[in-house]
């Protein structure tokens, strides 16, 4: 990997050459000889690897998609053609050479198991297929420490800071990017597993008592929390800044949050986001700003972006909408070329050097409708019509009015050739007109979603909070589909 503190200043053409010539060497003396799938792919497309000379030929390539790797019942060992690795003929040439010399082969097979050998794994959510492993080496262990090293530098965290990282244990990147960026960048930091390990008000006792000066959390269990802080009369003064993962971040909720923070003691709290995916295996900061959206910065030695028009799979131009296609270009362990997200970056893929913070690699735009909720849940026909439920997530996530919400789709009398229903369960705030808020939500979810409502169900924050998993559930359940098959 490249010095951060070079490679973030780098004029594009330089970034563009180190990334045509990573791209041919991890072509050519990775991919095609060491993972299973793309080198069969390419051979039974007659794909010459020497022949990609820089990133300009990736859309000569096939797109790999979801189906592609999630494991099934048929084929649960999909994911593994994915890894990285030497074949057995290669393995044992190593080895000979080992034998041959006592220093170099040891030194060789040292190198070998630092590049290869499988020492980590995050999975995927499995919310609509089975979790799908993601593999890591020792080497790419210190990638995603490096990548969470410059997470940190774009956020401007220092080693003085005190951390308090709100994820849930588990098996996936959020975590893991949060761990490997504090212990990369020397910062104090309690990982606490969030409140589904030790409890809300445990939580709360901790920021008391820690007095961090960051947090990182979930969007939806932050809120919660917050609230809940208020309610008891909490002092989070310290805080000074709040990176969210795992969901997007709508501007109306980020105004909520702030608006908590004050409450709790805490002065003009800077609420930033950061975008990633098991996929490829880091998570990228969204470049620090109290009102603008600048996007996130990537890391142009470990990958590749593009955007694409999601139906013709053509490459857009810098700047415009598009579906971003990831391209590993310095992994081993799990690897992919050309993955189609599902996720589309409204503001498309930015070159310009950023004119927030000065720096020169390529950023992605704030404003993405995110894979969990466009490939999973949102495009999907109600009453007959093809509906876009991540409009749900900014007009409910930033009403002024709401603090909880869940939307549920049924059938009718749970009758599989029946009308489609849709239902919206709302926890108001205290003193709202109730009458006055359903005309409000049902005027704008026909609106933003073309689809009427067929009943809004007023709630207290604490069913909403329960049927929401919020404590239970590793992401909360937003939007249900309960439609029989």
């Amino acid at each position: 990997m490249e010095k951060w503190e070079k490679l973030s200043k780098m004029p594009y053409k330089e970034i563009k050459d180190l990334q045509d010539r990573k791209l041919r060497a991890f072509m050519a003396n990775q991919i095609y000889l060491y993972s299973p799938h793309y080198s069969n792919l390419l051979k039974e497309l007659k794909i010459d690897p020497i022949k990609v000379k820089g990133i300009d030929d990736l859309r000569h390539l096939p797109f790999t998609y979801k189906w592609d790797i999630a494991p099934t019942d048929e084929e649960p060992q999909k994911a593994k053609d994915f890894v990285i690795r030497p074949d057995e003929e290669v393995t044992e040439k190593y080895g000979h050479l080992a034998k041959m010399s006592m220093t170099g082969g040891k030194a060789m097979v040292e190198e070998r198991v630092y590049d290869f050998k499988p020492v980590h794994i995050h999975f995927t959510t499995g919310r609509t297929a089975m979790p799908t492993p993601f593999v890591y080496s020792k080497r790419d262990l210190d990638n995603i420490r490096e990548a969470g090293y410059r997470l940190l530098d774009v956020f401007e965290v220092t080693p003085d800071d005190i951390v308090v990282n709100c994820f849930p244990f588990a098996p996936h990147l959020a975590f893991w990017q949060t761990f490997f960026a504090g212990e990369k960048m020397n910062v104090a930091n309690f990982h606490s597993g969030g409140g589904k390990i030790v409890g809300t008000r445990n939580l709360m006792d901790a920021f008391e008592y820690l007095r961090p000066t960051v947090a990182v959390f979930i969007p939806g269990y932050c809120y919660y929390f917050l609230r809940e802080a208020v309610k008891q009369g909490r002092d989070f003064s310290s805080i000074k800044k709040i990176f969210f993962g795992g969901e997007r971040v709508p501007p109306g909720l980020k105004d909520k949050i702030k608006d908590l923070f004050k409450q709790l003691g805490a002065g003009e709290v800077m609420v930033l986001a950061t975008y990633g995916m098991t996929e490829a295996k880091v998570a990228w900061p969204e470049c620090p700003s109290h009102e603008e959206y600048h996007g996130y910065h990537l890391y142009p030695d470990l990958e590749v972006f593009e955007t694409i028009d999601p139906e013709s799979g053509e490459p857009v131009g810098e700047g415009e909408e598009g579906e971003i296609v990831y391209t590993s270009l310095d992994w081993r362990g799990t690897a992919v070329l050309r993955y189609r997200t599902g996720d589309i970056a409204k503001g498309g893929l930015l070159l310009e050097p950023c004119p927030n913070c000065g720096r020169t690699v390529p950023r992605i735009s704030s404003n993405i409708q995110r894979k969990s909720e466009l490939k999973e849940f949102s495009m999907t026909k109600v009453k007959g019509t093809l509906v876009n439920l991540n409009n749900f997530f900014p007009l409910m996530m930033g009403h002024p009015d709401i603090e909880e919400w869940q939307v549920e789709m049924r059938k009718r009398n749970d009758d599989p050739f029946d009308m489609d229903e849709i239902y919206l369960y709302v926890a108001p705030k205290e003193n709202i007109d109730r009458e006055k808020l359903a005309a409000d939500l049902k005027q704008k979810v026909l609106r933003d979603t073309e689809v009427s409502l067929t009943d809004i169900i007023f709630k207290s924050v604490p069913e909403v909070v329960s049927q929401l998993g919020m404590e239970t559930e590793l992401k909360e359940k937003r939007i249900l589909d309960n439609r029989p098959s």
